[in-house]
Formats: C-alpha cells, sequence, structure tokens
C-alpha cells in the first residue's frame, strides 16, 4: 500500500501536478528505523515511540523521573530496596488487569535479555499483593529510576510471552497494535479503554523510509503526515514550502568518531589527539548539518548536569596533528601517506545511511585526514556493522551518532558504553581506572556536589584520552502536515507525539 501510494504521489510530483491526498483519518508517521522484530530489546523504542507500550516511570522535559505505570517509589534507607506502588484500574490491551506480579515478571524477562536493565545490580524483582513492586539490589544504585524508563524495560501483558521469547506485543498504552510487517511497517488504534488521558487520534501508521530524500518527498507530497529525521538538504529545501511546517529542536546526541584504541596505529594517545587536531568541527558542522553545532566535547550544552563549561574545547590544528604523528615516527611516502615499518597509515571507517549525513561526514573526515597524511576507507553499510566488528575485534574507525538519552539520566549510556569493557557504541579496547571508579561511584552518591566532582572527571577523562572522538552535537528536525496541530518533538526520542496530536478543524 504504502509503496502504491508513493509511487503515484513521485509520479505526479514528476509531471509536475500537486497530488491531492485525501484525509483518511490516520496519521502516517515515517523514520528511518527498521522493526527489528517483536522483542523489545529489538524494537523496543519503535513500540515506545508509536504508545502501544509503557515503562515503569517516565521523563518530564529535563529527565527527571515522573510516574508513569508506577504512581509513587520510596527507597530503604540503605539503598537496597525500591518499593513501587502501582496506578490502579491499569488494563492491558488484551483486556487482563496490570498486577504487581505482571509487572514483575516483564522486568524479570527484560532484565534477563540484552538492555540497561541488566547491568543494575538487581537481586530480585518481586510482587508484594496485587499492587506494589520490590525491587531488591545487590547494591544502592542511584540511576534505577532512569533504567526502569529505557525502553526495553517496557511492561507486556503476561500473554505476549512464550517462555522468555515474544510472540505479541501487548501493551498498556494509549494505542494497541492491530497489524505489523517487520522490517517495514505498523499500524495502531486508539486504545478503548486506556487508563490515562484518551488521545484525540484514532488510527496511525508508521513506515521505515531508509532514504533521506524519499521521506522528504513523502512529506512534500502528503504520502507522510510525521516524517522524521530529515537530511539538511531536505530541510532547506522544505523551509520554503506551504505543504509542511517544520520543527527542529536541539537534542542530547553526539556525532562521534569511535576509536579502536587496541588498533596499533590508534594505541597511543597522541594518534588519537592527531586525528581529533586534523578536524575541522566547525566548517564540518556549518556545510554538512547546516547549522552551528561544532563538538568542543562529548556531552552538548542541553545536558545541563554533564556537559564541563570549564573544560579546554576540542580545537583545530593540522600542523600540530603532524607533529604528534611525527613523534610517533611516521613518515611522509611519496604519495603523501603516512607510512611506519612499511605500513601506510590506512585504516577503514564504517558508517551508515540510517542517518544521512554520516556518509556525507564521512566524505569530508576521509579528505581532513589525508591533509595528515592518514588514509581512509569509508564503509557505509547497516548501522548492526559497527556493533559487530566491535564483538569480532575488526573495527578500525565508526562514524556513527549517539543518543545520550537512552535513558533520562545519561548515567545509563556512560555505563553502558564507557564502563569495564567499553560497548558496541562506545569504548573499545580502552581502560581508565579512574574513569571507572567515578562512573561507579555516580551510581551510588546522592550528594549533589559530589556528584557533579565525579561527573566532570569522567568527561575529563574521555576528552583527555579520547576513546572516542566527538565531531558535532545534533539538532532533530521533524516536518509534519499543515493539517496536524500539537505536533512537537521529544528532546529524549522517546515519543513520536501521538497522544498529543489532532486533526486541525
Amino acid at each position: 500500500m504504502f509503496r502504491n501510494i508513493f509511487a503515484a504521489s513521485l509520479a505526479l510530483l514528476l509531471a509536475g501536478a500537486a497530488p491531492t491526498i485525501a484525509n483518511d483519518g490516520v496519521v502516517d508517521i515515517v523514520a528511518p528505523f527498521e522493526i527489528g522484530g517483536l522483542d523489545p530489546s529489538k524494537s523496543g523504542d519503535i513500540f515506545l515511540r508509536m504508545g502501544i507500550v509503557e515503562t515503569l516511570v517516565e521523563a518530564d522535559k529535563d529527565g527527571n523521573p515522573v510516574p508513569a505505570l508506577a504512581k509513587s517509589w520510596t527507597v530503604s534507607d540503605d539503598g537496597l530496596s525500591w518499593r513501587f506502588e502501582l496506578q490502579s484500574g491499569v488494563r492491558f490491551q488484551d483486556g487482563t488487569a496490570l498486577t504487581a506480579e505482571a509487572v514483575a515478571s516483564a522486568l524479570r524477562t527484560a532484565k534477563d535479555k540484552a538492555g540497561l536493565l541488566s547491568k543494575a545490580p538487581i537481586a530480585d524483582i518481586k510482587a508484594e499483593g496485587e499492587g506494589t513492586l520490590v525491587v531488591s539490589l545487590t547494591k544502592p544504585f542511584v540511576p534505577l529510576l532512569a533504567f526502569l524508563a529505557e525502553n526495553r524495560a517496557q511492561i507486556l501483558a503476561p500473554a505476549s510471552y512464550e517462555g522468555a521469547d515474544v510472540k505479541a506485543i501487548i501493551g498498556t498504552g494509549p494505542f494497541k497494535l492491530t497489524k505489523i510487517e517487520p522490517p517495514q511497517s505498523l499500524a495502531v488504534e486508539r486504545f478503548a479503554d486506556y487508563w490515562g488521558n484518551m488521545p484525540e487520534i484514532e488510527k496511525a501508521t508508521y513506515l521505515s523510509v531508509s532514504r533521506a530524500e524519499t521521506r522528504a518527498l513523502m512529506a512534500e507530497s502528503g504520502d507522510a503526515d510525521y516524517v522524521f529525521n530529515l537530511d539538511p538538504a531536505s530541510r532547506t529545501r522544505l523551509s520554503k514550502s506551504d505543504k509542511v511546517v517544520l520543527q527542529s529542536v536541539s537534542i542530547p546526541r553526539s556525532v562521534l568518531l569511535k576509536v579502536n584504541a587496541g588498533h596499533p596505529f590508534l594505541a597511543d594517545v597522541k594518534a588519537r589527539e592527531a586525528l581529533s587536531f586534523a578536524i575541522d568541527r566547525e566548517g564540518l558542522a556549518v556545510a554538512i548539518l547546516r547549522y552551528p553545532a561544532a563538538a568542543t566535547q562529548l556531552f552538548p550544552p542541553s545536558l545541563k548536569i554533564w556537559h564541563d563549561a570549564d573544560l579546554a574545547p576540542l580545537s583545530y590544528d593540522p600542523e600540530k596533528a603532524k607533529v604528534l604523528l611525527a613523534e610517533l615516527g611516521w613518515t611522509p611516502g611519496d604519495d603523501g601517506i603516512l607510512e611506519k615499518d612499511g605500513k601506510p597509515f590506512a585504516l577503514t571507517l564504517t558508517t551508515y545511511p540510517d542517518r544521512p549525513e554520516l556518509p556525507l561526514i564521512a566524505a569530508v573526515l576521509q579528505d581532513q585526514l589525508k591533509e595528515i597524511g592518514v588514509a581512509l576507507t569509508i564503509n557505509s553499510t547497516n548501522s548492526s556493522e559497527i556493533p559487530a566488528k566491535h564483538q569480532d575485534g575488526s573495527l578500525e574507525l565508526a562514524l556513527m551518532a549517539r543518543n545520550f538519552a537512552l535513558v533520562p539520566d545519561p548515567i545509563g549510556t556512560m555505563l553502558s558504553d564507557y564502563g569495564p569493557g567499553g560497548g558496541d557504541w562506545g569504548a573499545m579496547n580502552w581502560t581508565n581506572a579512574g574513569f571507572e571508579q567515578a562512573l561507579d561511584n555516580l551510581t551510588r552518591v546522592t550528594d549533589p556536589a559530589e556528584g557533579e566532582a565525579l561527573r566532570h572527571q569522567a568527561v575529563a577523562a574521555i576528552q583527555a584520552e579520547l576513546p572516542v572522538i566527538p565531531l558535532a552535537w545534533y539538532q532533530q528536525t521533524v516536518a509534519f502536515s499543515p493539517k496536524l496541530e500539537g505536533a512537537a518533538i521529544d528532546p529524549f526520542e522517546r515519543s513520536f507525539g501521538l497522544e498529543t496530536m489532532r486533526w486541525a478543524k
């Protein structure tokens, strides 16, 4: 259906005619993310964004924990026991009641799978009566609320499971799943027995479209009502169109160069510093992203408690880069590429086109690093190749976008990416005992001043040793139909906002 509609609309556009799309009362959402299957560990973010499922805890606009399926919580004096009182009168979309045992079972299953919850020091999750959940810890863990808000900790009905496998997505959200065709599409309709505020939108669809140009055309033609993640060129073009409304917001996401710090060319911090000095971040951000967002450190200013305004910024100095590489014994060959021990300084950079700006940034990096004698081969492929190559040890460099608000408190992402052993989307073959101790201490301290000092210590370690090299900070842009009101961007990317949308009268 989607392909036919788009083909017809594209033909009309090429013929110079403006297609007339009837308002069928269905909000059609388009984004680049594929549906990996039913398991929340693979596609939990899409189910959460579409309002099908909910978590025990939500986050407000500043990332602070707020009630969701849990209406309140308390923690024991020793920090080892958390008690959650559940909302009353909540039903799953199959009509069964939300009980503490159903929540406990769902969270135990999530804990046993890939996800941040598996990294929390949880000893036990159990029900106490119908409406109280008790989570016992092996040691105090302050970020527990943020971990329970992660999309992979979503609460599904008992009927969703067949053993540990997920066979159906039955949540408690304002929209219930009516159709799913992985990896491309799904459809939802309003859940009549939703326990919270009833949305005005009755039906919606989700379609995964990887090409940014195609998504932009669908927005302009009216084949999509809400288009997520526009490339810079389309954003510029659509800003001049009266067929769409554009909305942009700074989000806690950074463009990073992931470095295999165990690679013989990159193991010395001087080599990583040289790569950093070779990158003209300001020119790159303006030319490719088309907004001034050069990253001077890992965290953008929007993450106020993690951004360190006193940190010496990363800078552009290609001559300094050349000096550092010369100190490591690299000398220019006849073609200008550095050599040492008969080997050229040549690396493969892995990236992915799901975020359309990344291959363009990769091409700029290729040119800028060539200026200091480093040869890059670009491998633009599926995003899954980055974690796969991390795991098998073959990754050399990766260009990626990392969201630091996968859980409302970035400590969750930091533990996943930079904890002992590193992470698929963070450090590789890099260790720093002081950094790891700072992260561990952050999971226990409640004093704000002590927490601030530990965060500064952690950020400074990454700035100094560069297991990843920050390049740019993100703005997210969405195009939506003028027929929609109440459409907005969630900076934490937890929701497409269906619950607040309405059709213009």
